[in-house]
């Protein structure tokens, strides 16, 4: 009888966002060329928050479908109507990734951006890391859940390397990791305490220009996420 009952799905507000952009588009209602309602009368209009719209404007920016332009607002692409719907058809599917997904990318996009960080950093990055990391670290002992806080310091660290590209893609699927951390409990208490240890080497690696011990020393850090990833790959199978 399971075998006839398919797996519910909820929808993410953002991708509902995107899909409505879409089907304005798809209708003609929204041409190419053309200007976007500003965040607020978007947000106010889908009963959404600014938040939610602004993630979804900023992903369908870093796929090149919409261009933000300060004081100018957000317009839509000028390639054909066609084209532009079949393209958000194409970010919607890659924003439905499974968590194994997320973290497979995660170590890899966290190793280079590691390595480049010890590579590019300025004295300034290494005043925006320890920032990022004592508010971690002050997190941490005031509320015991500092997931978005350790991301945040990751996210200084894609910074540091000086390629915007990576640091877009982190910025890309951060908001689903946060979510699906939370979701499977990845950051237990006990996690967190040591991961402090483990920002600290990097940290220290990348304050050395040392590319080769960064790396080592993320991979160290990733290592209780990647065991995870085989633990919860290995329960999905058990469950199938």
């Amino acid at each position: 009888m399971l075998d006839n009952l398919n797996r519910i799905k909820l929808e993410n507000p953002v991708d509902l966002i995107i899909d409505q952009i879409r089907e304005l588009i798809k209708s003609g209602a929204l041409k190419p060329g053309e200007k976007l309602p500003p965040e607020r009368k978007l947000a106010e209009h889908l009963g959404v928050s600014r938040g939610q719209v602004r993630e979804a404007i900023n992903k369908l920016q870093f796929y090149g479908i919409v261009k933000v332009q300060p004081q100018s607002g957000t317009t839509v692409t000028g390639i054909g109507i066609v084209a532009l719907s079949a393209l958000i058809s194409d970010v919607l599917q890659l924003e439905r990734v499974d968590f194994k997904s997320l973290i497979d990318t995660r170590i890899l996009l966290e190793k280079e951006a590691a390595r480049m960080a010890a590579r590019n950093r300025t004295a300034d990055d290494l005043v925006q890391l320890n920032i990022a990391l004592d508010q971690y670290e002050q997190k941490l002992m005031e509320s015991h859940d500092a997931v978005e806080e350790d991301l945040m310091f990751h996210i200084k660290i894609a910074e540091a390397g000086k390629n915007t590209v990576l640091k877009s893609m982190m910025m890309i699927i951060t908001p689903d990791i946060v979510k699906s951390f939370i979701q499977f409990k990845v950051c237990s208490d006990a996690k967190n305490r040591e991961a402090i240890e483990e920002h600290r080497q990097i940290l220290e690696m990348i304050s050395n220009q040392d590319e080769d011990g960064a790396v080592k020393a993320m991979e160290r850090h990733l290592a209780s996420i990647k065991n995870f990833r085989a633990s919860y790959d290995n329960s999905e199978k058990i469950i199938q």
